[in-house]
């Protein structure tokens, strides 16, 4: 089941999306503030995020902002009263994959969201290995990987074929050094059968 962080201080029409989403296979945790989302984005990964930009602590935008730089590549939703091309512009900028106007139609907002969870699983299966629902499979058999271990992954199956440096991975790491990083990504050749090459003195790259 796909995992969405749905960010909406309006705490009536959040239970009404979360309720209509779940009732469509889509499981949905709920933030109604910015310090909420950021509190659970520390806890736990996400396969979407829909996020409201005026929120009773802070902008939307800014969130999704801290989150790219921080080299979160989860595909986002934007959802909005805002109808300015200005704020739609800044939405995208900040690395945005959708806006959506409102009101809407709850059932707009599902088909987009599974528009593009279709394209995020296309765009990191790789030979035998695909990722769905949050979960890493090797053929029919599903890999049992720690976050980081599943964010790294991610972000070299995102990025496969390029260099991915050091430091962008160190980013997912609490302890990160040169010698953790090349055990983890050894477990994670072991465990995938990927060949994941080390590129010396820069980073890492999925050979394909």
């Amino acid at each position: 089941m796909a995992k969405v962080l749905l960010v909406e201080d309006d705490r009536l029409l959040a239970r009404s999306l979360k309720k209509y989403l779940e009732m469509n296979g889509i499981e949905v945790t709920l933030a109604h503030s910015f310090e909420e989302a950021v509190d659970l984005l520390e806890r736990r990964g996400y396969d979407l995020y829909i996020l409201d930009v005026n929120l009773g602590d802070g902008d939307g935008i800014d969130l999704l902002e801290d989150l790219r730089h921080f080299r979160d590549d989860t595909p986002t939703i934007f959802i909005s009263a805002l109808t300015d091309i200005e704020t739609i512009t800044r939405g995208f900028n900040a690395g945005a994959e959708d806006y959506l106007k409102k009101p809407f139609d709850p059932e707009e907002l599902l088909v987009r969201i599974r528009a593009r969870l279709r394209r995020q699983e296309e765009a990191i299966q790789f030979g035998n290995l695909k990722y769905k629902d949050g979960r890493f499979f090797r053929g029919d058999e599903e890999i049992e990987l720690g976050e980081v271990q599943r964010n790294i992954l991610l972000k070299l199956l995102r990025n496969r074929g390029k260099v991915v440096t050091k430091e962008e991975l160190y980013d997912y790491m609490n302890n990160p050094s040169p010698i953790a990083l090349r055990v983890m990504i050894t477990k994670l050749k072991k465990k995938t059968g990927l060949n994941i090459k080390s590129v010396r003195g820069l980073g890492y790259t999925v050979d394909i």
